[in-house]
Order: structure tokens, then C-alpha cells, then sequence
């Protein structure tokens, strides 16, 4: 029943437009409209993410994306050359260096924000 379709993600931000300049033009991901307002952001596979508008909109508090790319590194030199800003932690059992890399722990993994304070992250594929 529900494995015969393509499930996807959803969230929200308080401002589309602003949405739509990071994750458009900082990020460059190729955008769509989609209905009453939403935007599209097309993922590997074929996969979708929806994000829609929220007036009482509230930053999630976990990681509502994860861009696998080749170089953990590489991607957090060029994603803050166009002004990204990745977070640095240093909990117990959660610790980045100085750039917001986390190594040892897991995939090597760095997260940051979007402009309506979700949490993002590029890791490396396995």
C-alpha cells in the first residue's frame, strides 16, 4: 500500500522567498513552484522535498536534509565562499572542528542552517 509510491519530505520556513535565494541561488538547487505557494527542491533519485510557507513557523530541531556529495570538505570551503555558515558543536558526543566538520563519529558530516533556522547537512557518501 504505501511502498508503491514515492514517499517525500516536507517542511517549513517562514518566508518562501528567502527560501527560495538559499536554496536557489546559495545552494544551487533547481527550484519549482509548486501548489499554493510550496516550493519544490528536486533530490537524487527523483526524490522531492516540499516546503511550504508557515506564519507561526518554528526551526526544526533536527536534520530535515542531508546532501551526500563526494567531499565533506571540499563542499563546506565552496558552500561558505557563498556565505554559508556552518555550526560548530562541541557536546559530549556531538563535536565539530573550527570549520563545523565532524570526523570519527559516524560519516564525516557538517551541519548548517537555512535562513529559517532548519538544520541542513552535506556527509560524505559511503
Amino acid at each position: 500500500m504505501l511502498s508503491t509510491n514515492k514517499a517525500f519530505p516536507s517542511f517549513s520556513v517562514n518566508d518562501i522567498q528567502k527560501a527560495k535565494d538559499f536554496y536557489g541561488k546559495t545552494l544551487g538547487l533547481e527550484l519549482s513552484s509548486g501548489p499554493e505557494g510550496t516550493l519544490v527542491v528536486p533530490l537524487s533519485g527523483g526524490t522531492k522535498a516540499l516546503m511550504y510557507p508557515k506564519a507561526n513557523h518554528q526551526p526544526a530541531t533536527f536534520t530535515v536534509l542531508n546532501f551526500p556529495v563526494e567531499s565533506v570538505e571540499k563542499t563546506v570551503d565552496e558552500l561558505s565562499r557563498r556565505g554559508v555558515r556552518f555550526e560548530v558543536y562541541n557536546e559530549p558526543g556531538l563535536k565539530t572542528d573550527a570549520r563545523g566538520i565532524s570526523r570519527g563519529n559516524g560519516p564525516t558530516i557538517a551541519w548548517f542552517k537555512d535562513p529559517a533556522g532548519n538544520i541542513l547537512s552535506v556527509l560524505e557518501a559511503a
